[in-house]
């Protein structure tokens, strides 16, 4: 070993840039203050700030990573987590905080529609029939 330093492994490297364990992006929490309910699907979209206030609100780096990234389209939960390569359950937990501050809000997925009843069907296929 050699008493420059040259002789040490680390477990991390150059592209690894800083390391910054989930928790401590949400501050230790799990949920947000309001419990918005965040499906995969539920698509962000960044409200129009024309005055430069998103500066006013102390926003951490993935914070304006998201306001960002839906800035320019609106984007699902589920493509946030994976362009931001971050856990749901953290980016459910900032979406929350940015909801809170008006900076983003959540349009919901659309339920799927009832499936037709079957006698109904039958009915329309014995009437064309019919014709």
């Amino acid at each position: 070993m050699s008493g420059d330093g040259q002789g040490r492994s680390h477990w991390f490297d150059d592209e690894a840039g800083p390391v910054v364990r989930p928790y401590a992006m949400t501050r230790g929490r799990t949920t947000s203050a309001a419990q918005h309910r965040l499906d995969l699907i539920a698509v962000v979209i960044a409200e129009s700030q024309d005055d430069g206030s998103e500066a006013d609100h102390a926003l951490s780096p993935e914070h304006v990573d998201i306001v960002g990234l839906c800035r320019d389209a609106p984007q699902s939960v589920a493509e946030l987590a994976a362009e931001l390569d971050l856990p749901i359950g953290v980016i459910r937990v900032l979406i929350g905080d940015l909801v809170d501050g008006e900076l983003v809000h959540v349009s919901r997925p659309v339920p799927p529609a009832e499936l037709v009843d079957e006698s109904i069907l039958r009915d329309v296929i014995s009437g064309l029939r019919a014709l």
